[in-house]
């Protein structure tokens, strides 16, 4: 029995671990376009609220910026929890944790996605 517990266990951990890889690389794609369309192709290198609300009204850069919101708290959720699991927390705060930071995952990009559809409808 116990070593069907840790081949799951080993299983999942290798399971988020190419997650992160995965939303690592993702990040970079989609920091790199977030990037150039934000800073370098925009004369002055920002954008003023107005252009920001125009730039988000297409559908296709909303779509992006919102990618770009879940990659990157995934990215970050899967970061924390490696480093907490570094410090050896037994099963029941491994699960807290677990559970802590999907929730905090969701409110983020609940909230971000709020957000973004708020400056969407001010377009």
């Amino acid at each position: 029995m116990q070593n069907t517990l840790e081949s799951k266990t080993g299983q999942r951990a290798g399971a988020l671990w190419l997650a992160q890889v995965i939303s690592g690389a993702l990040l970079i794609l989609v920091l790199g376009l977030h990037m150039i369309a934000n800073h370098f192709v925009v004369q002055g290198g920002l954008r003023d609220f107005a252009d920001v609300l125009a730039y988000v009204s297409n559908p296709l850069i909303f779509l992006i910026e919102l990618v770009f919101l879940v990659v990157v708290t995934i990215h970050a959720a899967l970061g924390v929890r490696a480093v907490l699991y570094d410090l050896g927390p037994s099963r029941f705060v491994a699960r807290a944790i677990d559970w802590l930071l999907i929730i905090v995952g969701i409110g983020a990009v609940g909230y971000g996605v709020f957000l973004a559809l708020s400056l969407q409808a001010m377009a």
